[in-house]
């Protein structure tokens, strides 16, 4: 069983960045990890991932902008943030299911584990 606790959400002006964080109880190393996020009225859509091996994969929106990264020492996976833009403004989630791959799922249905969000709001 594996807890995810996202954090690190907040309001921000265009341009400036966030730092999220997802925190894991439960052995994780193992496991692909991804961002999702859902804005009002809007579909949840995948963002970026990290595979158990280490590879990463970007939406094109946020290529440039968005960083993943993974500290297994700390069962932490962060999402750093930058350039921010209004059109980021969404509830953040944090996702894992298994991985021994490279492989990262971008349909929300093929994770196991989902964290409770966290709000990020970019004002223009």
């Amino acid at each position: 069983q594996v807890h995810l606790v996202e954090s690190g959400g907040g309001l921000v002006q265009s341009g400036g960045s966030l730092r999220l964080s997802c925190a894991a109880s439960g052995f994780y190393s193992s496991y692909a990890v991804a961002w999702f996020r859902q804005a009002p009225g809007k579909e949840r859509e995948f963002v970026v991932g990290i595979s158990g091996t280490g590879s990463t994969y970007y939406t094109d929106s946020v290529k440039g902008r968005f960083t993943i990264s993974r500290d297994n020492s700390k069962n932490t996976v962060y999402l750093q943030m930058s350039s921010l833009k209004p059109e980021d403004t969404a509830d953040y989630y944090c996702a894992a299911a298994f991985s021994s791959s490279d492989y990262v799922a971008e349909f929300g249905g093929e994770y196991v584990y989902w964290g409770q969000g966290t709000q990020v709001t970019v004002s223009s």
